[in-house]
């Protein structure tokens, strides 16, 4: 097991003036499980395979324990991948692919053998050993890949997108499998995934990625609780955190004809700004006689939960067109009709402020 470190690593490809990663700097503990999460394009996988030694590091260096491994062949770096696409040799049987790397080190056969059994006993694959990868489901292929990584015993575990080919309830467990896995095996892993729910229930903490730049790295509970900026509010959390642009007035925030309240401290720290843009979660809302009015379009009744989707009343026709739809999850078993207005209220402890200008994060 090792630490990772990344030190203002950039990636440029060629024929390009913007860096796909941009002085990305980032610690990661031994024993640690990171994601790396972004939109498509953010540099993520890119980040990743510059780790693997899969791309070269342009400026900076990498790092594995106390090792610089920037200009190092893959093969001697001790990390192991785990694909999008498995990548495993359909010639094979599942025993020979996860001890394929341990056979090209020359390991002897019983230790390989010793090893692919350890392994396919973590994942659940004995009885699949003497089996092709074509007569595998999805789910047994991705475990095949994980073990082949797990018998190679490296410093470091890679993962790039491992669950996006599986189908959605395969990936809830599977990606449970994972992070069981490896708080059992305790070893260093650098996960990639777009998706923000992965990110949040699999990672002791996430680095949140846009256009090559690192936004937020912090626990999961403190990039939901406490975002930086527009975007890491806009990106972490399903459904998604309501933006809502509003103009300062005494007392807060207006949105449509109700003023949001929000301290005199943090209307100052906006410097002067005319517009500010509040940031409230669905589950935050509540109905009620006072708060901001919501014409609602559409409700999901999901039981014990509604979801309300709508957007703000009380706007002029202009501003009407370009209103963020508003989305309020609240707890009723009898929702308001679609095509009512209603009020939303809203803690002020739990609303988010943000500078329109430049997006960063005004509330304590």
């Amino acid at each position: 097991m090792a630490t990772v470190s990344f030190d203002d690593a950039t990636r440029v490809y060629p024929g390009s003036d913007t860096p796909a990663v941009d002085k990305f700097s980032l610690d990661i503990g031994d024993g640690e499980f990171m994601v790396l999460v972004g939109p498509s394009g953010s540099g993520k996988s890119t980040a990743l395979r510059m780790l693997a030694g899969l791309e070269e590091v342009n400026a900076g260096t990498i790092s594995i324990g106390d090792r610089d491994v920037t200009d190092l062949p893959p093969k001697d770096r001790d990390i192991a991948m785990v694909f999008q696409n498995y990548a495993l040799y359909p010639h094979m049987t599942v025993a020979d692919n996860m001890g394929f790397a341990l056979k090209m080190q020359n390991v002897p056969k019983a230790e390989r053998d010793k090893r692919v059994l350890e392994a396919a006993k973590l994942l659940g694959l004995e009885d699949f050993l003497a089996r092709k990868p074509k007569a595998l489901s999805g789910g047994q292929r991705q475990r095949v890949a994980m073990g082949r990584a797990i018998v190679r015993q490296p410093q470091v575990f890679l993962m790039d997108e491992p669950l996006s080919n599986l189908d959605a309830k395969l990936r809830v467990s599977t990606r449970t499998q994972i992070a069981a896995l490896q708080s059992r095996l305790g070893v260093t892993t650098v996960y990639v995934t777009h998706d923000q729910v992965e990110a949040m229930t699999m990672g002791d903490r996430v680095a949140v990625l846009k256009d090559g730049l690192l936004q937020q790295v912090d626990s999961p509970l403190a990039l939901y609780d406490k975002p930086k900026n527009l975007f890491v509010a806009g990106f972490i959390g399903s459904p998604a955190m309501n933006l809502l642009e509003g103009r300062v007035t005494e007392g807060g925030v207006e949105v449509g004809d109700y003023v949001v309240p929000v301290s005199r401290e943090v209307l100052d720290r906006a410097g002067g700004e005319e517009n500010l843009v509040l940031g409230i979660r669905p589950e935050n809302f509540a109905v009620a006689d006072q708060g901001i009015a919501l014409d609602v379009a559409v409700v999901e009744e999901l039981g014990a939960d509604a979801y309300l989707y709508g957007t703000p009343a009380g706007l002029s026709a202009e501003k009407q067109l370009t209103a963020p739809q508003v989305v309020a999850r609240i707890s009723s078993r009898r929702p308001p009709e679609r095509g009512s207005t209603i009020r939303l209220g809203v803690d002020p402890a739990q609303v988010h402020v943000f500078s329109q200008q430049s997006g960063d994060r005004l509330s304590a």
